[in-house]
């Protein structure tokens, strides 16, 4: 009993903390999208600009992503590399306050998101240990979802804005690094230490090594990794040209948009803990379906809502991707694989995702924008989560309380036949 307490105090302490983690690392990703109508004028950046830089983050997060997470599996190392990762993607956000150029800005942004890109398969690899099974997908919805849009969507415009607005963008910048560096202390003291590989002939049965490409012919690694690519383009496409779009296109005040942003920021954080909650009980599959759908409808009510009220509520009702992001980004990988691969597949995932959808479609997106105006990203992010709803049809369940009241059932039926 006491040992049973002693896990779950552990549980949520490692949410908690981990909570924080995530939902800083996107703070910070998400900084320069709401910050970009303050600096724009300044360094003299276009709607191609604003794609690349936030093209160059995510090729970043992709490739440190996949390897670092592919390595901690082999290693075993894990509480180390978030504290390094955190203090490293904080120098990095704090320095975007110091460039002169689009250069410098590009080069910061790269580097900081090679230290941002392996801490969610970090992260979730080491709560999907902690967790219990009946809380699972409801920890994992609340470390990558609501800690994302509270920190980064809630909080992060209208404080970020204020700052750029009273003391100028630069200074919005700088101030990051203090809350980092909490964070990586709050890492050190409260995460458990790596647990040592064993060594031997035993070793390799009882943690073998991930092959990628093996984890690729998986059925449903494979499906969440189309989705991620998918899915990841409506994300990446959406979160980075709202801002201006909202100022530029639709005629809202900064502050309105931030207010707006705001919105976002609030549905992420109920549908990011939500979705999965629900999965846990529906199932995996129908969740991932029915959210994709409604959050297609969200860059529709972008662009055609009449005023900034309708538009706030509608935002609040079809931002739902983060909490499918879980599902697909984390949980159905973390049920499908072995625990020992659990980081790699991640990180794949992640990776490829951000290869995609975060590296070639805003690229894409934002020349697009340039010549065709601002509407057509709305477009592409639409056909995203469309895309996404329909590879979800395809993916093999795998919720324990689903697969439990199948296994019941079915036992069940088997028992009624015996004579």
């Amino acid at each position: 009993m006491a040992h049973n307490k002693k896990n779950a105090s552990y549980e949520n302490v490692l949410l908690g903390v981990l909570f924080l983690t995530f939902g800083f690392v996107f703070f910070d990703r998400l900084a320069l999208s709401f910050l970009f109508p303050f600096l724009q004028k300044e360094l003299q950046l276009s709607n191609s600009h604003l794609g690349m830089l936030s093209s160059v983050l995510a090729l970043a997060w992709a490739m440190s992503g996949a390897l670092v997470g592919a390595w901690s599996d082999r290693r075993g190392k894990r509480k180390s590399l978030l504290v390094a990762a955190v203090i490293l993607f904080s120098l990095c956000s704090a320095l975007s306050g110091l460039v002169g150029g689009f250069l410098s800005l590009l080069l910061f942004r790269g580097i900081m998101g090679l230290a941002e890109g392996p801490i969610l398969p970090l992260s979730q690899s080491l709560m999907v240990e902690a967790s219990s099974p009946h809380r699972r997908g409801l920890n994992m919805g609340l470390l990558q979802g609501s800690a994302a849009g509270l920190l980064g969507a809630v909080i992060g415009p209208p404080v970020l804005v204020a700052l750029a607005e009273s003391f100028g963008w630069r200074h919005a910048f700088i101030v990051s690094l203090l809350p980092g560096l909490f964070i990586a202390w709050l890492i050190w003291r409260y995460v458990r230490p790596d647990q040592p590989l064993e060594r031997g002939p035993k070793a390799s049965v009882k943690a073998p090594k991930a092959n990628p490409m093996a984890l690729l012919r998986s059925h449903n690694i494979l499906l969440c990794t189309l989705i991620s690519c998918v899915f990841v383009t409506w994300f990446i496409v959406l979160i980075s040209f709202t801002p201006i779009f909202l100022v530029n296109t639709r005629g809202f005040s900064p502050a309105t948009m931030g207010n707006l942003m705001s919105c976002l920021g609030a549905a992420w954080v109920i549908w990011g803990f939500a979705v999965p909650a629900i999965s846990d009980r529906i199932g995996r599959r129908p969740t991932l379906v029915i959210f994709s759908l409604l959050a297609a409808c969200c860059p529709l009510a972008l662009l055609y809502a009449p005023n900034a009220t309708s538009l706030g509520l509608l935002l609040l009702l079809t931002y739902t991707g983060l909490g499918c992001f879980t599902l697909f980004m984390a949980t159905i990988p973390a049920e499908t694989v072995p625990r020992a691969a659990v980081a790699t597949a991640l990180g794949m995932i992640m990776g490829l995702g951000e290869l995609v959808g975060g590296f070639v479609a805003p690229t894409i997106a934002g020349f697009a924008a340039d010549r065709f105006g601002l509407s057509i990203v709305m477009w592409m992010s639409c056909g995203g989560a469309l895309l996404a709803a329909f590879l979800s049809l395809f993916l093999q369940e795998t919720a324990p309380a689903v697969l439990a009241r199948r296994s019941g059932l079915d036992t069940h039926v088997l028992q009624g036949n015996q004579p």
